[in-house]
């Protein structure tokens, strides 16, 4: 028995092409429509069995809302989304929004009609690779570049951290070197280090620079105020 379906996506020669496909092994289409940003007016309004939706960019924020409203206006509607191959983050969010499977676009049109047959009767629809793939990511992710306020805060001593801690709070010499129980001299001595590793010239280019990469919401200086007293 064929499945009454609605075929959305981006690119409206891939919907009506797969829509086509789909209509010559016998399935119903009720249309096929781009863009998905307004899929769920048409989705709600004629009530298919099955939404085929179809995304480029299945982790971008967003990407599903209209699968959520659908869901909530037209809970019996069944969606399979269609994609790239995703991160864990993009199968997560399709199914978080309602979707009831996650085909990769590059799938085989009987692949497609098996999702939908599934999709339909109420059982997920996913790929066992496509979810083995993404459990694989998930227990071994790639390391993410380090951001520039981690970066910064590795060539830093914790002595220095306090230092430039204290002169995003406003300190001057004086202040530091009481705060920190050392004489005047070691204290601008630990202020030029700082700018001299940071590459700026000024300690008001230090405390931006630390402010906007958010150095100072990372930086951890235990006991600021009550450091035992430095060796000159």
């Amino acid at each position: 028995m064929g499945v009454r379906l609605m075929v959305v996506d981006d690119h409206r020669l891939l919907a009506e092409a797969l829509a086509s496909a789909l209509k010559l092994r016998g399935h119903r289409v009720l249309a096929a429509a781009a863009p998905t940003s307004g899929a769920a007016e048409l989705v709600v309004s004629r009530a298919p069995e099955v939404c085929l939706f179809g995304t480029a960019t299945p982790a971008e924020p967003g990407a599903f809302e209209p699968i959520v409203r659908i869901k909530r206006e037209r809970p019996q509607v069944a969606v399979v989304v269609l994609g790239p191959v995703p991160s864990p983050r993009g199968i997560a969010a399709a199914f978080a929004a309602g979707a009831s499977g996650y085909v990769r676009h590059d799938e085989r049109i009987e692949g497609v009609e098996r999702a939908m047959v599934k999709a339909r009767t109420g059982e997920a629809a996913v790929a066992p690779q496509l979810l083995q793939g993404a459990f694989a990511e998930l227990l071994n992710p790639v390391a993410q570049p380090d951001d520039e306020g981690t970066q910064l805060l590795r060539i830093l001593t914790p002595r220095e951290v306090e230092v430039l801690v204290r002169v995003a709070d406003g300190e001057d010499t004086r202040l530091i070197a009481a705060g920190m129980g050392i004489a005047p001299s070691t204290a601008r001595t630990h202020v030029q280090r700082v700018l001299m590793k940071l590459g700026v010239g000024s300690r008001l280019e230090a405390a931006a620079l630390a402010a906007r990469t958010g150095l100072l919401d990372r930086a951890s200086v235990p006991g600021q105020s009550s450091a035992g007293p430095e060796p000159d």
